[in-house]
């Protein structure tokens, strides 16, 4: 069931990054499809301003639950979220407690809960359950608890929008939910300072970290694979990989990056979900570079653009350089890459690939490594010989142009992470002169 608000900018018809009320609505189906779930009816309706009751409005009601007698449908799935009063309200009028009424938050969430493998994934997920069910704990969901239980979801569709911490909790009276989310808070507070330490030794080595980001179903894990020659799960759906990927990547001059794959973005992200992926999404905001996947065969490539780069500006994640990876031109009957739509989709540095040929992925790869040395700061160092732990990190990973070993040591001149350069200051060559001497 879709909603469109006349005059809200994101929903209007047509315009480059604004989704149409029916292509959103076909990516609600898919996500119903990955969640197991068979799509059997779409309605669709366009409001001046939505129900305070039940988002749509009363006829629109009417005709749903027509709907429903005709076709016995067990689920119904709003593209919008819906507050926890009118998914009330929508059930009472449906009047069948086997039906089931989701939003799309929820349908999300679920499928999140299949695909979290990882300790932190499944606390990220759990957490964001929790949150989004909190004010949603009525009796009107006891039936589902006892209907499903907690294995739900793991065969048809019976735990689609239940997955998870499991459906007994949504009989646990809120306090006890609430001190769940606590303890979630803390464990993942612990995971986040993990996560920056992690960070910080990284950025203490100087080893470039560049961030793979783009909608879902873009090709990124593809991609990764193809960068890497690692096994990263890919599959043709909707959120395939969810928990973050990262792998060592020699580039063609010898420098080293890691590279790490992020949980792919979709436009309505849920906030629950964006506040409980905060410690995974803060990788995208430290990174060196954020390489942006598009897949550019897709009917809505305008669209997934738009809503990739306006998660990145929340994320706070505009200041690093971007490069653009068109994905699946294998699938384009023939490409120009001086094609006008390529340049207009990304003003920033952009290859067209093919990561599951192969295709462009050589020319990725040395444009990552020119994007990276234009961060790079230029050094001349004259380095003692019992300084080798410096000459070894300068090699590996900075840009070495010329290297010369006389009888006071090694001189080099280069270029290496800023992050760096605070190491090598001692060694600067001519020796920095101070304002004493002067």
């Amino acid at each position: 069931m879709g909603v469109e608000l006349k005059g809200r900018p994101d929903a209007s018809a047509g315009g480059a990054g604004r989704w149409r009320l029916e292509d959103s609505l076909a990516e609600l189906g898919r996500l119903a499809e990955t969640a197991g779930v068979q799509v059997v009816a779409t309605l669709e309706q366009r409001l001046e301003r939505p129900n305070p009751a039940t988002l749509i409005g009363s006829g629109k009601v009417a005709e749903l639950v027509a709907l429903r007698a005709d076709t016995g449908v067990q689920i119904v799935i709003f593209d919008d979220e819906l507050s926890p009063a009118q998914q009330r309200e929508l059930e009472r009028a449906i009047g069948d407690e086997n039906v089931k009424v989701l939003d799309r938050t929820a349908l999300i969430l679920d499928i999140f809960a299949q695909h979290a493998h990882t300790r932190e994934g499944a606390l990220q997920v759990e957490l964001a359950q929790y949150e989004y069910r909190l004010p949603r704990l009525t009796r009107a969901w006891t039936h589902l608890a006892r209907q499903s239980g907690g294995a739900a979801g793991r065969g048809g569709t019976g735990g689609v929008g239940l997955r998870g911490p499991g459906e007994t909790q949504l009989e646990v009276d809120r306090r006890e939910i609430g001190r769940r989310i606590a303890h979630l808070k803390r464990e993942l507070a612990e995971v986040r300072a993990q996560r920056a330490s992690h960070r910080r030794r990284r950025f203490e080595e100087g080893v470039p970290v560049v961030a793979l980001v783009g909608y879902t179903n873009a090709g990124k894990s593809t991609l990764l694979n193809a960068l890497s020659g690692a096994d990263v799960y890919v599959a043709d759906q909707l959120f395939a990989t969810l928990d973050p990927t990262t792998r060592r990547v020699v580039l063609p001059g010898g420098r080293e990056v890691l590279i790490t794959d992020t949980v792919g973005f979709i436009q309505k992200l849920p906030t629950a979900l964006v506040a409980a992926f905060r410690a995974t999404l803060e990788e995208i905001a430290e990174a060196d570079l954020i390489l942006h996947v598009v897949d550019i065969t897709h009917d809505n490539v305008q669209e997934q653009v738009a809503t990739v780069l306006k998660v990145l500006e929340e994320l706070d994640a505009t200041s690093q350089p971007i490069v653009t990876a068109f994905n699946k031109i294998d699938r384009l009957p023939l490409l120009d890459v001086a094609a006008p739509h390529f340049a207009d989709l990304a003003p920033s540095a952009s290859v067209p690939v093919s990561a599951l040929t192969g295709q462009g992925v050589p020319a990725l790869i040395a444009r990552i490594e020119e994007a990276l040395t234009e961060e790079l700061v230029d050094l001349a160092l004259l380095l003692p010989y019992r300084r080798g732990d410096l000459l070894g990190l300068f090699h590996q990973r900075g840009v070495i142009e010329r290297e010369e070993h006389g009888p006071e040591g090694t001189r080099l001149w280069g270029k290496a992470p800023a992050r760096l350069a605070g190491r090598f200051r001692a060694y600067r060559w001519p020796p920095a002169i101070s304002e004493d001497e002067v």
